[in-house]
């Protein structure tokens, strides 16, 4: 064997890195916070606006569309308008609003309202959420774009 074939079986040396994970640990942090406060500010919705068995579920119904607003108009403003730090879409959009969304819920609403013998609810729920929160985020992002160039002018 030769001193070439020799070294290149040799076991190289990893060398020591950081694990990824501490660098990750402030971005877990802040998405666990802003999904404590999404989730409970979701809950604080469903208690204000509580569904009868078999009844149209507007609670999860504006949770979602009031959340899918708020995203459309958060992510025009921190990629097109302010400087925003480095936790902020993590805590916000990740954390507080995917807590405070419930696409969970909305699926198994459907299937109460199925299994509860109104389907016909139960499909216009399907079609009411899922038209409304694409044009509340659609909305909410052109309104904000607009204001924005405005505001730049």
């Amino acid at each position: 064997m030769t001193a070439p074939e020799a070294e290149s079986l040799r076991v190289q040396p990893t060398p020591r890195r950081r694990p990824e994970w501490r660098g990750q640990a402030p971005v877990v942090a802040v998405v666990a916070v802003g999904g404590a406060l999404g989730a409970v500010a979701r809950y604080a919705l469903a208690l204000a606006l509580p569904t009868a068995t078999g009844g149209f579920p507007w609670a999860t119904f504006w949770t979602n569309v009031i959340g899918c607003a708020v995203i459309g108009a958060f992510l025009v403003l921190i990629t097109e308008g302010l400087s925003a730090h480095r936790l902020i879409r993590p805590f916000f959009g990740t954390g507080v609003l995917g807590g405070f969304t419930t696409f969970s819920t909305y699926a198994v609403d459907i299937q109460k309202l199925a299994d509860h013998g109104r389907p016909a609810v139960a499909l216009a729920y399907l079609a009411a959420t899922l038209c409304a929160a694409l044009t509340a985020v659609w909305c909410a992002a052109a309104v904000t774009r607009r204001v924005l160039t405005r505001r730049q002018r």
